[in-house]
């Protein structure tokens, strides 16, 4: 039996010139969280998402934190969250003390859906507790379809915080994702399309809130001759090394993009006509990064759970993971509002997380480790005789 090599969800892929920018950190000795390479990077961003400019920070929950205090976000405030999404998409609300309301997504995008956004804005505004900030998630490099979001929330006066965590390099309507709420978050964790091992950043075209988030996740330090604090403040900056590694990520990110969609147009070919199996549809007039390619398995047309296929996946030496379990299915979140996007059927997250897989998309996997994972695919969804009953769900063609 052949003893094949791990295949990895996402694992980082360096393009070879990182070195450069880490050696210029270490000759100049700039090291602590500020030098060249965070100020370079910083208006490097700013122009690859045409924004008027950039804040780095340790991580893409710190950037999310610093973004709700910018708003204002303090106790008792109510926030907005997409619900099929990872829990640092919500848990810096809870850092300020609000109250968070979370939405279901929608099929098209499986992002927010404007409907269930709709309803629950008009309950909030009869209840006079609109929320302060709406955090719109772009999940797996979609992006929402975020102008019937932006519509919906000026309707209502109440500003986006677009979480691209996951879609750094995506575009929606000709433009890059991250770039159309009032301000937008990346993440350059060690599994993204790019990555500085850890880190985050802030865009957006409100100056005055740029300089804000600086001064928070800088301690909040006031104009003094001495060391003196008014506000609470945060120790979020990136530092100067990792900084040299994001330039030099930056620098191929388009590339990281057309390989990841190259991978997800491959599995789509081989694994498309399997009827069990049904990707995440891309949004007219949007170009996904397909950070991860994922896909549902239809539990009417096959006796494989997501657990099973996971643990036979396994088998193989090759990383699979669940779909995110929604945040208002959480025990953290229970007794949490929760908005589906059709009050009549099941929420779509839901059947998402129930029937959802991601399977191995990094851009550094070689052809030969793709069709693996695309032959021991086929192997466990081969037909089977008699599929079991399943009630009380919807056919994943449906979602």
């Amino acid at each position: 039996m052949i003893n094949h090599e791990r295949i990895l969800l996402s694992s980082p892929h360096m393009s070879g010139k990182e070195q450069l920018y880490i050696k210029e950190a270490f000759d100049s000795n700039w090291i602590a969280p500020l030098g060249p390479n965070v100020t370079n990077f910083e208006l490097e961003l700013a122009r690859y998402t045409n924004k008027k400019g950039a804040s780095l920070t340790s991580s893409g929950t710190a950037a999310i934190h610093l973004a709700l205090a910018c708003l204002g976000i303090e106790t008792g405030d109510s926030v907005f969250c997409s619900s099929f999404t990872f829990i640092a998409s919500a848990n810096p609300a809870l850092y300020l003390g609000a109250e968070l309301t979370f939405i279901d997504s929608e099929p098209s995008s499986w992002n927010m859906s404007p409907q269930a956004l709709e309803r629950a804005l008009f309950d909030a505004s009869k209840a006079n507790h609109l929320p302060k900030a709406i955090i719109v998630v772009n999940l797996y490099g979609q992006s929402a379809d975020m102008e019937l979001l932006l519509n919906v929330a000026d309707l209502f006066g109440v500003p986006i915080i677009e979480d691209a965590a996951e879609s750094l390099g995506a575009e929606y309507k000709n433009k890059k994702s991250g770039t159309f709420g009032k301000i937008g978050i990346y993440s350059f964790n060690g599994n993204k399309i790019i990555t500085t091992s850890g880190g985050g950043a802030i865009v957006s075209d409100d100056e005055e809130l740029l300089d804000k988030a600086f001064f928070l996740a800088t301690q909040a330090k006031d104009a003094a001759p001495y060391y003196q604090h008014s506000l609470v403040g945060y120790n979020y900056r990136m530092s100067n090394v990792l900084a040299g590694i994001g330039r030099a990520q930056l620098q191929v990110l388009d590339k990281r993009v057309e390989k990841r969609r190259e991978i997800f147009q491959n599995y789509y070919s081989e694994l498309n006509s399997i009827e069990e199996v049904h990707f995440m549809p891309e949004l007219k007039q949007s170009k996904s990064n397909r950070w991860l390619t994922t896909l549902v398995i239809d539990p009417f047309m096959t006796n494989v759970t997501p657990f099973e296929f996971m643990d036979k996946m396994n088998q193989a030496n090759i990383e699979t993971r669940l779909l995110w379990k929604p945040l208002h299915m959480q025990p953290l979140f229970r007794r949490t509002k929760f908005y589906k996007h059709n009050e009549r059927t099941p929420a779509v997250s839901e059947l998402l997380f129930a029937m959802g897989i991601c399977i191995p998309s990094g851009s550094n996997m070689t052809e030969e480790n793709q069709f693996r994972v695309i032959d021991q695919m086929k192997k466990i969804l081969s037909p089977v005789d008699q599929a079991p009953v399943l009630r009380n769900k919807v056919p994943a063609s449906q979602v």
